[in-house]
């Protein structure tokens, strides 16, 4: 028995992968993300990922004039939402940052404001309940409705 061999796009352009590589991959191509220039494989989202983020986004279209990065912590990618990518978006200059971990069945949202005499996140919140901000922009949104 042979292996079938590896679909043409699957290979890395020279140099690594970029953003718009990203945006060239067939329809039929995995869950990817991109680190540091490579493709990381992300296995399915669980149905809470997939309700937190959809109900996120929907209070978030109507609300946010400007981008706001954002990770909802899934078990396979603690240590890349933790750690490189909040890096990785401070490096950016990204302003504001949300990391979302689930904790007893209900979504936490951890607020992070960059620093920019250090150019890293500074903790501005945890929420359980209610989001509620001035900045980035007027925000108001019941964290626990988020997950039902």
């Amino acid at each position: 028995m042979t292996a079938e061999p590896l679909p043409d796009w699957f290979y890395p352009p020279p140099g690594g992968w970029t953003a718009d590589d990203m945006d060239r991959l067939p329809a039929a191509a995995p869950r990817l993300e991109l680190l540091d220039g490579a493709l990381i494989m992300v296995p399915p989202q669980s149905s809470f990922h997939s309700r937190v983020m959809m109900r996120l986004w929907q209070a978030l279209d109507s609300a946010a004039p400007t981008g706001v990065s954002v990770e909802i912590v899934s078990e396979e990618s603690e240590e890349r939402d933790r750690k490189t990518k909040p890096q990785r978006y401070a490096e950016a200059g990204i302003q504001h940052f949300w990391r979302i971990e689930k904790e007893t069945g209900l979504p936490v949202i951890h607020v992070f404001e960059l620093e920019q005499a250090t150019g890293s996140y500074v903790p501005t919140g945890i929420v359980r309940d209610r989001l509620k901000l001035d900045v980035p922009f007027p925000l108001d949104i019941d964290v626990k409705a988020l997950s039902r």
